[in-house]
């Protein structure tokens, strides 16, 4: 099993929808980075902190979990889109998403305090200029901003 911090915008898709829709397709990463981690190495049973960004409370807000490997992100073939693109071919799609699944709510681990903890120090997100919407998180990364929620 990896470990894995997905960013959202909580006006778009907040961990409170995921938690209504119980499963979701994490769609729209238009990121090569970002796509080939949701293509190469992002897995069934995978576990998400799922990030809230671009908000008044920006920072680990939950967990969800990964129930359907990477496939065809639809959105790249339907012009009226915002994530449409007009180089996708069905036979070659560029861009794929996964399926995640709710967990459960946290208390909200800043991203202010986050950087703060030296345990965190290396992760990607509180590294200056990371801007990537998935990004992977170790094992101890992960323990480490559980131990935070309380």
């Amino acid at each position: 099993m990896a470990y894995w911090l997905f960013k959202t915008e909580p006006d778009t898709f907040s961990i409170d929808t995921l938690k209504q829709q119980k499963v979701s397709p994490w769609e729209g990463v238009r990121n090569y980075q970002a796509r080939n981690m949701l293509r190469d190495e992002i897995k069934w049973g995978d576990q998400v902190l799922i990030y809230h960004s671009s908000c008044k409370d920006i920072g680990v807000v939950g967990i969800a979990n990964v129930v359907k490997e990477a496939y065809p992100d639809h959105f790249q073939f339907e012009p009226t889109s915002g994530y449409f693109d007009p180089k996708a071919t069905r036979d070659k799609p560029p861009w794929v998403m996964v399926d995640i699944e709710y967990l459960q709510h946290l208390r909200l681990v800043s991203l202010a305090r986050m950087k703060k903890t030296v345990e965190l120090a290396d992760m990607p997100l509180v590294k200056r200029g990371n801007r990537l919407s998935v990004m992977p998180v170790t094992f101890a990364q992960w323990q480490c901003i559980l131990a935070m929620t309380g």
